[in-house]
C-alpha cells in the first residue's frame, strides 16, 4: 500500500527519540507517540501502520495520526496530543455567572437554614434565572476553584 506521509528521521531526531523512550520519565502517550516514530521510519524498520499498531498495543488510527502530524508539523507536534480547536462543552458559569454565585453563596441563607448547601445553591441560580439549569457539582467545582467556603461570614 503507497502511503501519503512517509516519515524519514533524520539522525539526531532518532537519537532524541531514543533516549526519550529510554529515558521513560514523561507522559506515558508521549513515550508511545516517539515509539511509533521510531518503528514506522522508513529508513528504520519500516513497519506498517497495522504491525505498529499491534506491536504497540494501540489503534492503527493513532500510527496514522502520529505518521499525519510529523510529516506535516514535526517531531514536537508528532509527539504530543492533537489540540482540539473548541472545548468539548461550553462552560456553564462565565465571570458574571460566577460572580452571581458568588453573592449567593455569600448571603444570607434561607430562613430555617445555617448556611447554604450545594443543591440549594443550584437551584437558587436556576430561580434567579442565571442559569437554565445547573448540577451541584458545578457549583461545588466553582466555589472549590475561588477557594470559597460555604461559610462566608467566617471566611475573611
Amino acid at each position: 500500500m503507497n502511503k501519503k506521509y512517509i516519515v524519514r528521521l533524520a539522525a539526531e531526531e532518532r537519537e532524541k527519540l531514543e533516549s526519550f523512550v529510554k529515558r521513560g520519565k514523561t507522559q506515558v502517550y508521549k513515550i508511545k507517540h516517539a515509539n511509533i516514530l521510531l518503528i514506522i521510519d522508513a529508513d528504520g524498520t519500516n513497519v506498517s501502520d497495522q504491525d505498529a499498531a499491534v506491536m504497540l498495543h494501540c489503534h492503527q488510527n493513532t500510527v496514522r495520526n502520529v505518521r499525519q502530524r510529523f510529516v506535516e508539523a514535526g517531531l514536537d507536534a508528532a509527539l504530543e496530543r492533537k489540540e482540539q480547536r473548541r472545548p468539548s462543552r461550553a462552560k456553564k458559569l462565565d465571570g458574571e455567572k460566577e460572580a452571581r454565585l458568588i453573592a449567593v453563596a455569600c448571603s444570607e441563607p434561607p430562613s430555617g437554614r445555617a448556611k447554604w448547601t450545594l443543591h440549594m445553591l443550584a437551584d437558587e441560580l436556576v430561580s434567579l434565572k442565571v442559569v437554565d439549569e445547573i448540577s451541584h457539582e458545578t457549583v461545588r467545582q466553582t466555589l472549590k476553584k475561588t477557594n470559597l467556603s460555604l461559610i462566608c461570614g467566617n471566611a475573611g
